[in-house]
């Protein structure tokens, strides 16, 4: 058994089709809604989104970030011998888009599941395969965030569809012997998953509810900045350390107010906060993953770095990760 595991690669995957504030403004305007460049930068600091083409999927995303995941490894894919897949949009009702993603990687035989704990996805698949790692499950796992929220979007509630977007991050962990991740905090409060949630499901071929997004934003801003604080807090707790270890907050990229706020309650300057919300939008369980693939292969992050990684999202689920990268 392993006594750590380790981030050895990264990887994500972007739609090719992205639309800016304005590009999203007209289309709303066509269909009677009205928004503004300055009223979603205002409120969320998303300046730009991806959407998903009707025919991809979220494992088709997945895969893509996979591969450039796997290859960054210095691996291949038939060395990977778990997989797990943090979607709230998966391909179909079962399998799960990790069976669907492993067959597209061509590989069979490890196990392989998804997780769904809405922007909190990632989060959990992580702490999950390091446990597994850990305990002599796996030595080689594949942890992917992919989503394509553009599919339950209510274009009708400007205070919502232009809060999200599509795409797919992922990373490998492997067994070692040196420290990795070295601490987490999971939590979830079930009393909340009227705050955000979709309320729909699938019987008898239809589907009963209603299938698209609902959000209360005041009550989730009020929610996540309290919660992502205290769980960086008991994270940072069990791994003896303080928020001085810190060399970079990658938190959910859900919206900037709520990013800051939480640096700030850090005791972090500006500088040490990842944020790709500017860019990606809210990319829900694919949004941390992204952000960590975009600002490695940007330089920013390097190796030895300490990273606090942290998620908030429906269910009512939050957590933290700290680890050496």
């Amino acid at each position: 058994m392993a006594q750590y595991s380790r981030i050895t690669g990264t990887g994500s995957f972007l739609p090719p089709r992205r639309l800016s504030n304005a590009d999203l403004a007209a289309e709303l305007a066509a269909k009677g809604v009205e928004t503004s460049d300055e009223w979603i930068v205002e409120r969320t600091g998303i300046h730009a989104r991806h959407f998903a083409a009707p025919d991809v999927s979220s494992s088709d995303l997945g895969v893509e970030a996979a591969k450039r995941a796997i290859d960054a490894a210095g691996l291949q894919p038939s060395d990977i011998d778990l997989i797990i897949v943090a979607t709230s949009t998966p391909d179909m009702v079962f399998p799960s888009a990790a069976c669907i993603l492993q067959n597209k990687l061509g590989i069979a035989g490890c196990a392989a599941f998804d997780v769904q704990a809405v922007c909190s996805g990632f989060v959990y698949a992580l702490t999950i395969a390091d446990a597994m790692i850990k305990t002599g499950s796996a030595s080689k796992a594949l942890v992917i965030g992919a989503e394509v929220f553009s599919r339950i979007l209510d274009f009708s509630d400007r205070t919502t569809c232009v809060l999200f977007g599509d795409g797919a991050g992922a990373v490998v962990l492997e067994a070692s012997d040196t420290p990795g991740i070295l601490a987490s905090d999971l939590h979830a409060d079930g009393r909340h998953v009227g705050i955000l949630c979709v309320p729909g499901n699938v019987s008898g071929g239809k589907v009963v509810g209603d299938a698209l997004l609902k959000m209360d934003g005041q009550a989730v801003f009020k929610l996540a900045v309290g919660v992502l604080e205290s769980a960086a807090r008991a994270t940072l707790a069990k791994a003896n350390m303080t928020d001085a270890d810190i060399d970079w907050l990658i938190p959910h990229q859900a919206n900037i107010r709520i990013m800051q706020s939480t640096a700030k309650k850090l005791k972090l300057p500006p500088e040490k906060l990842i944020v790709t919300v500017d860019q990606h939008g809210n990319t829900s369980a694919a949004s941390i993953p992204l952000a960590l693939d975009a600002s490695v292969r940007s330089g920013k992050i390097k190796k030895g770095d300490t990273l606090m990684l942290e998620g908030v999202g429906g269910g009512f689920t939050w957590g933290a990760v700290l680890l050496n990268f």
